[in-house]
């Protein structure tokens, strides 16, 4: 969960109680507290949701659902990735697969086709929980389903997982991460001191996490894949970014072979990927310039 830019007076009342829960509860129910506190890190903003709903309205892309493990996950397509090479595009926290869909005339003015998705609780697909490890199965189901891509574009917790599942299976030529997480345990580590749940507790959660998901925490820091990638990589993160810290995208330059890095100034953690210059980049990176 990531807190959000603007607060109404509702929200701002429901976040305070929340606090003042949770403050309590670390104390006198810690258990109970952990369990609540998990569910919210793993349920995604209903916002993802309402917005793919308006989104289908005016979209150009072709929408079809494939089975990953037991549950729908919704895709959308421009092009016929059947027969041309194909971008993969992986959206972030409470986002969805049509957020990219301003980036699509230029992939196909290029003689690419695009494929997105929506992530396990998220837009049009079934579920409603959903982490770092749901991310990088469902990305690396979707490449395999459609074939290789030529190139990836991802963001923010969506990077992370490319990062993880790539080579698993399938592979690509080139990525592209923007605003990209490297470190869940920072993650977690801002959730808490949003939502003021005890640092004490923290083990506790990550051990809730690993037990839906049987995947430790410590397994997930891109320190145990980045070195190991390599596909030509552009880096693209905010120096400003309130999300994922820039800090992040470093450890992606120090890890991954190679990267290259584009940083920008007042985008922000979301305005980065609808930034005109940045998609001109990325577009020209893919294309192996």
């Amino acid at each position: 969960m990531k807190p959000a830019r603007r607060f109404g007076i509702r929200t701002v009342a429901t976040i305070l109680a929340l606090r003042l829960a949770y403050r309590v509860g670390s104390r006198l129910a810690p258990a109970r507290t952990v369990a609540h506190a998990a569910r919210i890190f793993q349920t995604p903003l209903p916002s993802s949701r309402v917005r793919a709903a308006h989104a289908l309205t005016s979209t150009t892309a072709r929408e079809a659902a494939i089975d990953v493990g037991g549950s729908p996950i919704a895709t959308y397509v421009w092009g016929d990735p059947a027969k041309q090479p194909y971008i993969l595009f992986a959206h972030g926290w409470s986002s969805l697969g049509l957020r990219w869909e301003s980036w699509v005339p230029q992939v196909l003015a290029k003689g690419w086709a695009a494929v997105a998705f929506d992530q396990p609780g998220h837009g049009r697909s079934g579920g409603d929980l959903c982490t770092l490890p749901d991310f990088a199965r469902t990305v690396g189901a979707v490449a395999c389903h459609y074939g290789d891509p030529e190139g990836v574009v991802a963001h923010s917790l969506g990077g992370a997982a490319v990062a993880l599942a790539l080579d698993d299976g399938w592979t690509t030529k080139r990525v592209v991460l923007i605003g990209a997480a490297a470190d869940v345990q920072g993650a977690t580590r801002r959730f808490a001191r949003f939502v003021r749940l005890g640092e004490h507790l923290r083990p506790a959660l990550h051990e809730v996490l690993a037990q839906r998901t049987g995947v430790a925490i410590d397994d997930l820091h891109i320190a145990r894949y980045a070195s190991k990638r390599t596909q030509p990589l552009l880096v693209v993160h905010d120096r400003g970014d309130p999300e994922v810290p820039v800090d992040e995208a470093r450890m992606y330059m120090d890890l991954w072979p190679g990267a290259t890095f584009m940083e920008t100034n007042g985008l922000g953690h979301r305005a980065v990927v609808d930034d005109a210059r940045v998609r001109e980049a990325a577009l020209t990176f893919l294309a192996g310039a």
